[in-house]
């Protein structure tokens, strides 16, 4: 795996360096907002992961966070925010970031977040490279339709565009069931592969930046069931 940890504090990257070598990870490692930004568009096809700290001189994290989005709808980002700066971890995840680590962090902690987010894309790229892309889709309404070979969405026959691989999948978990209601604990299992590592603000701000997706091509299909969850229903779509 190819890691690009951009990251202010030195300890904390040499920390993490030797814990990257144990793992046979290639680390690259940049202080400055400015310059792991200039380093991710050098070769934006080369990462495999990004770690990336808010707080960050030049420019900081959620700007870098926006601008690495731009070019890249798939490359897994990790936050890395100060425990009580709750609002900087919700506008994190906004701007595009998978999942998000509070500091002060365990090393340990931080390896199986970034294996469990490399496992859900390496799932998306084996999926898009083993297919040609033209197969049925796998889920099908008068309305709604879904393709994981492809992974596209469309609504009314418009495609949703810009879909990170973390909405796409909180998007397929929800619509393979219409009208169920998942609790926000079942989709931090569901979706991001482990369970109550992260919190329900993770699952909130990405149903905030989906359903703004989704509304640019057509009414709203992601319900919230105040005090349980969420749920997918396309039922009361009107025909257009």
């Amino acid at each position: 795996m190819k890691v690009l940890m951009i990251e202010d504090n030195e300890s904390v990257s040499e920390m993490m360096q030797m814990f990257f070598l144990n793992e046979k990870w290639d680390a690259t490692f940049k202080y400055d907002g400015k310059e792991g930004l200039d380093a991710f568009l050098e070769e934006p096809e080369a990462w495999d992961m990004i770690t990336l700290d808010l707080n960050l001189p030049t420019m900081d994290g959620v700007a870098v966070c926006r601008e690495i989005r731009k070019t890249s709808s798939t490359v897994p980002i990790i936050m890395l925010t100060a425990r009580d700066s709750e609002s900087d971890q919700v506008i994190g995840l906004e701007m595009g970031a998978d999942d998000y680590v509070t500091k002060p962090f365990s090393p340990l902690t931080l390896i199986a977040r970034i294996k469990a987010l490399h496992r859900r894309a390496e799932l998306v790229e084996g999926t898009v490279s083993s297919e040609d892309g033209n197969g049925d889709f796998d889920i099908a309404t008068d309305h709604f339709k879904m393709n994981t070979k492809t992974r596209e969405a469309y609504l009314d026959e418009e495609l949703i565009e810009g879909l990170t691989p973390k909405e796409f999948d909180l998007l397929y978990t929800l619509a393979k069931k219409p009208r169920q209601v998942f609790s926000r604990e079942q989709l931090l299992e569901m979706v991001w592969d482990y369970q109550y590592f992260g919190d329900e603000r993770t699952v909130d701000a990405h149903i905030k930046k989906l359903r703004q997706k989704i509304e640019k091509v057509g009414p709203q299909v992601i319900q919230t069931v105040w005090g349980v969850g969420y749920k997918f229903d396309d039922s009361g779509v009107d025909v257009k």
